[in-house]
């Protein structure tokens, strides 16, 4: 039988798998993770919590809490020689995406052939490889891992070496939990496709990182507070954003490929930001962040009518990451700390239920009747 092949740019529209880890509908502006609507569960689970429902497609009790927590918190030493080739990046000045990368491959030296184990490594070391990196680029020592910290925590701990209040690990939890998986992504495409060959857990996450690291995909959330901070008063954003759009310039942190309502996860955020800022020292930035994007949604609705451009998942997490003290630079890569939990779940899903590689088909469109002359 002759199956029909239709050419769909970039796959757009085709369902290449079925999964249970997490679903993205754009026309409702809705999306469930793990089974739970995004505003059930993000602002309150933990980050070990999210990861284990992931995988194992149930929350954890208590002990298994306590035990997955552990396991996690066992694999953040990374090797001297990830330290020595992150150090030989910092004389480079490579960019953080591109240090992540190198190292993450390192960290074959650490694992077996058990994927769940080596999906473990992954999760638990990229904070340590991102914080230890941004400290040598820095001028400054790694800080060696806190077993007693949640990996949030830990996370920031290792950045700055002292120990985060509470508001910050829970921004950050957030933040994480919100971005741990968003559907057939390209990020996760890759990695998804990498473990369908019967790769390994290590290289399907390396590709990952590979991906996310184009900013078509992991996006620059930065730009989205730096426009804010060029505003400074809620007074000057009209004539501000009418001269971009006016000049044919994109907003950044409006709009969204998929979404067409609404995008929860900026939903998510903005609640998030919200808790944290209101009554802080930074609460004038929320507000201002807040009325400089009333202002764009207005004018965006004016020169873009009837697209229903709205407030992305960017524009919030500039904010929440500035918040709790990130540099714009450690703004993707805290993204890929988040994703890894979902990127280490497809992985995990495909091997456990598919037995077929992806291999989707091309059009060719060259020619056909070419002689070799002599």
């Amino acid at each position: 039988m002759l199956l029909e092949r239709i050419m769909r740019p970039g796959l757009e529209g085709v369902i290449a798998a079925e999964t249970r880890l997490s679903s993205v509908n754009g026309q409702l502006g809705e999306l469930i993770i793990g089974g739970y609507p995004l505003e059930e569960i993000a602002g309150n689970a933990t980050f070990e919590q999210m990861v284990f429902l992931l995988w194992h497609d149930r929350l954890p009790d208590e002990q298994e809490l306590v035990d997955f927590t552990n396991q996690l918190s066992a694999k953040r030493q990374i090797p001297q020689i990830t330290i020595d080739l992150l150090r030989e990046a910092a004389t480079n000045q490579l960019d953080v995406m591109d240090a992540l990368r190198m190292a993450a491959d390192t960290l074959s030296l650490m694992v077996g052939e058990d994927n769940e184990p080596a999906a473990q490594t992954m999760i638990a070391a990229f904070p340590t490889i991102i914080a230890a990196y941004w400290r040598l680029l820095n001028g400054d020592d790694p800080i060696i891992p806190n077993p007693e910290l949640s990996h949030a925590a830990n996370y920031l701990y290792m950045l700055n070496g002292e120990e985060p209040p509470p508001a910050h690990i829970r921004a950050l939890e957030t933040y994480l939990n919100t971005v741990v998986d968003h559907g057939f992504n390209a990020s996760t495409f890759a990695a998804r496709t990498i473990i369908s060959t019967n790769s390994d857990m290590v290289s399907a996450i390396v590709g990952a990182i590979g991906a996310l690291k184009g900013n078509l995909h992991g996006g620059a959330p930065g730009p989205a507070l730096d426009m804010v901070f060029e505003i400074g008063k809620v007074e000057n954003a009209e004539a501000y954003i009418r001269q971009k759009l006016a000049t044919g310039e994109r907003l950044m942190g409006f709009g969204h490929r998929v979404y067409k309502v609404r995008d929860p996860r900026a939903d998510m955020l903005n609640t998030a930001a919200e808790q944290f800022f209101v009554g802080g020292e930074q609460a004038e930035l929320y507000q201002l962040v807040r009325d400089v994007g009333q202002v764009a949604l207005r004018l965006l609705e004016e020169y873009k009518p009837g697209r229903n451009l709205q407030t992305n998942v960017e524009f919030y997490t500039a904010l929440i990451l500035h918040g709790i003290g990130l540099p714009n630079d450690l703004f993707t890569p805290t993204f890929a700390i988040g994703r890894a939990g979902g990127w280490t779940a497809h992985a995990l899903e495909h091997q456990r239920n598919h037995d077929r590689i992806i291999r989707p088909l091309a059009q060719y469109i060259g020619e056909t009747d070419r002689r070799w002359r002599k």
